[in-house]
């Protein structure tokens, strides 16, 4: 699956990714290869991103919106910090 992660002022990730696990408004949710077309809010939070099944990278969000859709998850956030 490919993830991008972007704020107004650059692009923070881009690449094939195992899964990411999102901070949606209503809980937590991950986003796995092939997973159904879906738009959701984002709260401020923690990005994981899972590189493969047991290497995985985070980021401290800002708010934001995640859209899946043919195997791409595009992320639009206000800010980002890699922890």
């Amino acid at each position: 699956m490919v993830l991008e992660i972007l704020t107004p002022e650059k692009k923070i990730f881009s690449g094939d990714v195992y899964g990411v696990i999102l901070p949606g408004i209503g809980g937590s949710f991950e986003v796995l290869d092939k997973h159904a077309p879906m738009v959701s809010a984002l709260k401020a939070g923690t990005v994981k991103i899972l590189t493969n099944k047991t290497t995985s990278q985070t980021y401290t969000i800002q708010s934001g919106f995640a859209e899946v859709i043919n195997n791409k998850t595009t992320v639009l956030i206000e800010g980002a910090e890699e922890n």
